[in-house]
């Protein structure tokens, strides 16, 4: 499994880069967003390889929240590479994370591709994971963050509000945020 790629930009489209590592050249999809922060000569880009009976696909990402959302939004049924690709150049990470938390059905429809009954799905599935994304935006803070968010629905609170009372939360450690998130979801 290749889950990424450092190496020389050979040639690029809005859609595709291919980038040579030590010889051998790749091509790899990637989103707008991705495409438009590319410079022109070296890529480290997080990759998801997917293998299928006729093609063996690398998707290309500059964020490790980008590659987290794609790879989530494919687990979907009937959301494959492309619409999840067409999503991502649509939407950034935390975008798309507003229109999740908002469940605005009509800024998933914006996508090319995907009609009511897709979006509708996305929304369902994707209920919660608006705070994996956001917190993956913030690196630093993001494996306490993580590992407090996992703590507290564990003890049965849900994610909208451990999101809400972790945000607000100022511990660096994963104790601390524990401890001030119970606290204030108390009052919640």
């Amino acid at each position: 499994m290749i889950v990424g790629i450092n190496g020389n930009i050979v040639y690029k489209e809005l859609s595709f880069v291919h980038v040579d590592v030590r010889g051998v050249v790749y091509e790899v999809f990637i989103s707008l967003h991705s495409f438009s922060a590319l410079g022109s000569a070296e890529v480290r880009l997080f990759t998801t390889q997917i293998i299928r009976e006729d093609a063996q696909l690398l998707f290309g990402f500059l964020d490790m929240s980008e590659k987290k959302m794609f790879e989530r939004l494919i687990k979907i049924n009937g959301v494959g590479p492309k619409v999840a690709m067409a999503i991502c150049s649509t939407y950034t990470p935390n975008q798309f994370a507003t229109v999740i938390n908002n469940k605005d059905i009509n800024g998933v429809k914006k996508v090319p591709g995907i009609g009511p009954k897709s979006a509708g799905r996305i929304l369902v599935e994707l209920n919660g994971f608006d705070v994996e994304l956001v917190s993956s935006a913030d690196a630093p803070k993001s494996f306490a963050f993580n590992q407090a968010s996992e703590a507290l629905e564990s003890l049965g609170f849900k994610k909208d509000k451990i999101s809400k009372a972790l945000s607000s939360c100022g511990g660096d450690d994963t104790a601390s945020l524990v401890k001030e998130a119970l606290k204030l979801l108390q009052t919640i």
